[in-house]
C-alpha cells in the first residue's frame, strides 16, 4: 500500500474535524562494530534517545496531588526532583489520551487529555518542566485501534452506508477465519483483535493514514511532545488471513517513517513487537520506526538473573548481536504487561540487582518500569502490574491522602521511596550508581559488545567498547561468592601492552594490569566474587 495525500483527503479531514473527528545478518567488521555510525541514515545530528534512561510511567498509579485517589500530571511534575536524582533522562507516559477503561488503551479522542489526569494545562507544564531538566518525554500512541465508544466507530456500526464504514474492518457475516476477534455488530462483524471494545482502525483506508499523521503534527507542533512509543504495531494490518509482522504493515512503516522523518527528524518512534529479537528489531528498525523493544534480550537479562546462570543471557546476546550489532533497539526487564521483575524473581533484591546491572551495562536504550527501582511487586491480573508507587510508610504508601484507584502493596511500611533513599545498598542506589556511570561512559550507551567467556555459569562478563573507550563488565549471577573463574576472549581491539583497570562501581583497587595482543586469557581482575555482585572496570 502507499501512502498518497491528495487534496481531497484534506478536504475531507476539514469536514471531519468540524464534526466527528478524533479532535478535542551480514558478517559485521570490527570497525562497525566498536564505532556504529551515529543516526539514521543521512542524518546530520546524534539521536537523543542513544544516550537516554526512559522511566515509563503508568499516570494514574505514580502520584495524586489533588487527593482524588489517581495519579495525575501535577503528580509527575512535583516528582521530577525524584526522577532526576534517580538519573534517567527520560520518560514514557503510558495512554493519556480520554478512554472508557482504566488503563487507556481504547482511546476515545486522541486530541485530548484524559480529565482524570488533568487537564491539557497541566500536561504542557509537565512537558515544560520536564523540557526545563533536559530530559524528554513521549506518549503511548495507540494505532492499532480505537475506543468502541469512539464517535467514528459509533458511526461506523450504525449503518453500512457511514462515511466511516471503511475506516474499521467490517464482514456482512463471520468470514469463518480469526475465531473471536470478530465482533457482531448492530450492522455485520466487525474485526476487534484483542476485544470487542477495541475495534482495529483499516489501514488500507488512506484516510485512516492521513487522520493519525494529524495526531502526530498535533501532539509534536502544538504540544511539544517528544515522540511516542506505538502499541501492538505488528498488528496494524491484516493480509491473507494473517494477523502480525505482514509485508502490508512494513510497507506501511516505511511510509510511515518517510512522513515524520521528513516532517519532525528530531522526534523519537519506538514499537511494541511483543515477542521481538533480534532478528524482528532489524527488520522494524531499519527504514521503519527508530527502534523497538528487544523481548529476547529481557527474557536473558530475567532469567539468567533469576537462575544464577549466563546461559539465557549468553544466548539471547548470540541472537541479537548476530543481526543487530549496533544495538539499535530498547531494552528492559518487564513492563506494564508482565509479572513485576521482583515477583518474578521471588523477592530476591540480588537478583534484582543482577538484573539491573544486565539491563543498564547492555546495549540499546533502557526502560525502567515505575517503581523497579525500590523493587515494587506485582502479578497478573494486570492491575497488579500497574499498583500505585510506594513512597513512604505513611498510610496509603504516600500515593494518596484519600482511597486509592487500587490498593496498594502490604508491604509499602518497608518496600518505598523514603526508606530505599536511605541505604546505600538498597536496590535504589544500585539503579542511581549504575545509572550515573552509564550516563557517564559512551561505551555503554552506543558501544559495540563482546561476550567473554567465564569459566563457569555462575559469571557474566562482557566488554562495551566505543572508539578507545573500553569497558570490562563482570557480574557473579549466583548467590553464593566465586573464585573459580578466568575472563577469556579473542578479537578485542587492544594493543599489546599494559592496561590498568579502573573501578567505575566500587572502591577498589586492582594491581594487576593487563597484558594483550587482541585476546584476553584466564584473566581474573578480583580474586572472590561476592554473591550477585557487579563490577564495571574502565579498561586503560
Amino acid at each position: 500500500m502507499m501512502i498518497k495525500k491528495i487534496f481531497l483527503i484534506t478536504i475531507l479531514f476539514a469536514v471531519m474535524t468540524a464534526s466527528c473527528s478524533f479532535n478535542p545478518v551480514e558478517k559485521f567488521s570490527l570497525t562497525d562494530l566498536f564505532n556504529p555510525p551515529a543516526g539514521q541514515p543521512g542524518s546530520e545530528y546524534h539521536p537523543w534517545w542513544e544516550e537516554a534512561i526512559f522511566y515509563e510511567i503508568f499516570v494514574r498509579s505514580f502520584f495524586d496531588s489533588d487527593a482524588d485517589g489517581i495519579g495525575d500530571f501535577n503528580g509527575i511534575t512535583q516528582k521530577l526532583d525524584y526522577l532526576e536524582n534517580l538519573g534517567v533522562n527520560a520518560i514514557w507516559l503510558m495512554p493519556i489520551h480520554p478512554s472508557p477503561s482504566y488503563h487507556g488503551y481504547d482511546v476515545i479522542n486522541y486530541y485530548a487529555v484524559n480529565p482524570d489526569y488533568g487537564t491539557m494545562a497541566d500536561f504542557k507544564k509537565l512537558l515544560e518542566e520536564v523540557h526545563r531538566r533536559d530530559m524528554h518525554l513521549i506518549i503511548d500512541l495507540v494505532l492499532n485501534h480505537t475506543s468502541d465508544q469512539h464517535p467514528f466507530f459509533r458511526d461506523a456500526s450504525s449503518s453500512p452506508e457511514s462515511d466511516y464504514r471503511d475506516w474499521y474492518i467490517w464482514e456482512e457475516n463471520h468470514p469463518g477465519w480469526g475465531g473471536n476477534a470478530w465482533h457482531e455488530g448492530a450492522q455485520g462483524y466487525y474485526y476487534g483483535l484483542f476485544w470487542g471494545g477495541m475495534p482495529d482502525l483499516n489501514y488500507n483506508n488512506p484516510d485512516v493514514t492521513a487522520q493519525m499523521e494529524q495526531v502526530i503534527r498535533y501532539w509534536v507542533e502544538d504540544v511539544g511532545v517528544d515522540g511516542f512509543r506505538l502499541d501492538a504495531i505488528k498488528h496494524l494490518i491484516e493480509e491473507d488471513k494473517l494477523t502480525e509482522n505482514v509485508p502490508s504493515t512494513h510497507e506501511w512503516l516505511r511510509e510511515f517513517n518517510h512522513f515524520y522523518k521528513e516532517e519532525f527528524p528530531g522526534i523519537y518512534i519506538v514499537g511494541e513487537v511483543f515477542g521481538a529479537g533480534g532478528y524482528l528489531a532489524s527488520i522494524y528498525s531499519e527504514d521503519e520506526l527508530d527502534q523497538v523493544f528487544n523481548f529476547e534480550l529481557a527474557a536473558g537479562f530475567v532469567n539468567s538473573a533469576n537462575g544464577g546462570s549466563n546461559t539465557g543471557i549468553k544466548s539471547a546476546y548470540q541472537l541479537t548481536l548476530k543481526d543487530m550489532p549496533a544495538g539499535n533497539y530498547a531494552t528492559f526487564l518487564t513492563n506494564h504487561d508482565q509479572n513485576r521483575v521482583l515477583s518474578v524473581l521471588n523477592g530476591n533484591v540480588g537478583k534484582a540487582k543482577v538484573a539491573a546491572s544486565l539491563l543498564l551495562t547492555a546495549p540499546g536504550t533502557p526502560f525502567i518500569y515505575y517503581g523497579e527501582e525500590i523493587g515494587l511487586l506485582g502479578k497478573k491480573p494486570d492491575e497488579d502490574l500497574r499498583l500505585p508507587m510506594q513512597w513512604s510508610a505513611e498510610t496509603g504508601a504516600g500515593f494518596s491522602p484519600a482511597e486509592a484507584w487500587r490498593s496498594v502493596n502490604d508491604d509499602y511500611l518497608h518496600t518505598n521511596v523514603a526508606a530505599q533513599m536511605h541505604d546505600q545498598d538498597g536496590l535504589f542506589s544500585h539503579y542511581q550508581s549504575l545509572i550515573a556511570v552509564r550516563k557517564g561512559h559512551p561505551a555503554l550507551q552506543t558501544g559495540g559488545t563482546i561476550i567473554l567467556d567465564t569459566g563457569t555459569p555462575a559469571v557474566f562478563a562482557a566488554l562495551r567498547i566505543q572508539g578507545t573507550e573500553i569497558i570490562l563488565i563482570l557480574i557473579n549471577l549466583s548467590g553464593e561468592s566465586v573464585s573459580n573463574y578466568a575472563l577469556s576472549g579473542t578479537e578485542i581491539p587492544l594493543d599489546d601492552r599494559a592496561y590498568n583497570l579502573l573501578p567505575l562501581l566500587q572502591d577498589l583497587r586492582v594491581e594487576d594490569p593487563i597484558l594483550t595482543g587482541g585476546t584476553l586469557s584466564d584473566f581474573q581482575p578480583v580474586g572472590e566474587l561476592p554473591p550477585y555482585s557487579t563490577y564495571v572496570f574502565q579498561i586503560q
